[in-house]
């Protein structure tokens, strides 16, 4: 744990949750192991978070995980940032119209959030799930944001990138680098098995009229039942898609990811 000593207690007691969320269920003494603060002081922090109901603790197994109160307030904070609920009805009419997995995704740091997922009539197993973050580098919706960002917020998004190796034909920086000029080129991404082996996607990124990323939507399918050129032919529909879902977020206020 750490802590920036020009935060205060609300600083020590956020850092304390953050550590938490990250080893739930956790113990006192693996806490205490972290470093960071002195007994005293962690248990007086665990004990406030947990009257406050932002912790649980569980008498049992003498462990503490995250309390109701902030999974509510998470709750509220996805509600109001997310695209989600704007891009509802847009997600909807794209999966009716494929017949295939839709995905709407943000960019959170450098990398991928998922933040909504129509499934397949006939579902595919894949990694991508609302709530989960992924790579931007070897991601369809990844790519398709990473293209359109900015040239600093660029740099400082590849910069986080891990350019790990996850099937043969997932890119390097300098492959990717050309790769992102192609999608600028024509307005749209691939994923053509860079992140899972089988799973393929075309998608297109969600610009306000500022040219502000919002975020990307994408159609994705398995090798099993389609290839990227006959995906191809989704790509019109999902670039509307992403214009419409930008229109609806015209009005709304969204943080700034990058």
């Amino acid at each position: 744990m750490q802590h920036n000593p020009q935060d205060g207690t609300v600083g020590k007691a956020l850092d304390v949750l953050e550590t938490v969320a990250a080893l739930a269920p956790v113990r006192f003494s693996d806490l205490l192991a972290r470093g960071g603060y002195p007994k005293a002081t962690l248990y007086r922090l665990l004990q406030t978070l947990t009257h406050q109901g932002m912790l649980a603790y569980d008498d049992t197994h003498g462990s503490y995980t995250l309390g109701l109160r902030l999974v509510r307030l998470a709750h509220g904070a996805w509600a109001q940032s997310s695209l989600a609920p704007l891009a509802r009805r847009a997600m909807d009419a794209l999966a009716q119209a494929t017949g295939e997995t839709v995905h709407l995704a943000q960019m959170d740091q450098g990398q991928v959030l998922y933040v909504d997922k129509r499934n397949a009539a006939r579902p595919l197993e894949m990694f991508s799930q609302a709530g989960k973050v992924g790579p931007a580098y070897c991601t369809g919706v990844g790519k398709a944001m990473l293209a359109f960002l900015p040239e600093a917020g660029l740099t400082d998004a590849l910069a986080r990138q891990s350019f790990h190796r996850f099937t043969a034909r997932t890119l390097d920086n300098a492959a990717l680098l050309l790769e992102l000029a192609a999608i600028r080129a024509r307005g749209f991404s691939y994923d053509n098995e860079e992140h899972e082996v089988g799973i393929i996607c075309v998608a297109a990124p969600i610009r306000a009229a500022s040219g502000r990323m919002i975020g990307a939507v994408s159609v994705t399918s398995s090798t099993a039942r389609s290839t990227i050129e006959t995906l191809t032919r989704y790509a019109p529909q999902v670039m509307q898609t992403a214009a419409e879902i930008a229109a609806e977020a015209e009005s709304w206020r969204f943080p700034e990811h990058g």
